[in-house]
């Protein structure tokens, strides 16, 4: 099950959050920091899955510290991320996912995205974030993927513009 999708740039600034699971919004926030500094600082010969079980979260009020309650993540909690320009795309899921299953879904979703944008940018998701969500919404809902297929994906949001 794909728990949360998010997507942030090169500083840490989410421009798109979505969790499929219940989670403080002190958690959440925590969640974003501790995920934007271990994937911001590898390099790029690295693979692209993290395990969650090394690295400890806790929601604290101080902002500097980064780090998750063990209790609100899994252990078999994995991120999946891509790094594309300016953003990183990064998916967390659970052991019943595919990495490469969900690096392929990535691309589909950034596939999606420069369908109906034309060449997306982080201006795009900044300014057309209802957009994002229902391009978002078309791939997965309630943490489960739903459609691949971007012919049909960019038909239902080309779809829903015209409503």
């Amino acid at each position: 099950m794909i728990k949360s999708v998010l997507i942030f740039n090169q500083l840490g600034k989410p421009r798109l959050v979505k969790f499929y699971e219940p989670l403080s919004t002190a958690v959440q926030q925590a969640l974003i920091r501790t995920i934007h500094a271990l994937v911001s600082k590898r390099p790029d010969y690295l693979c692209n899955f993290l395990s969650t079980h090394h690295h400890s979260v806790s929601a604290t009020s101080d902002p500097t510290h980064t780090s998750i309650h063990s209790h609100s993540l899994d252990p078999d909690t994995r991120i999946i991320y891509r790094h594309y320009a300016t953003l990183y795309f990064v998916f967390l899921v659970d052991s019943s996912e595919s990495e490469l299953g969900i690096l392929d879904l990535i691309q589909v979703f950034v596939e999606a995205l420069d369908r109906v944008f034309e060449n997306v940018c982080e201006l795009d998701l900044i300014f057309h974030f209802d957009e994002i969500h229902h391009v978002l919404a078309e791939i997965v809902e309630a943490g489960l993927v739903v459609e691949t297929n971007l012919k049909d994906i960019s038909s239902a949001v080309a779809e829903a513009k015209r409503l």
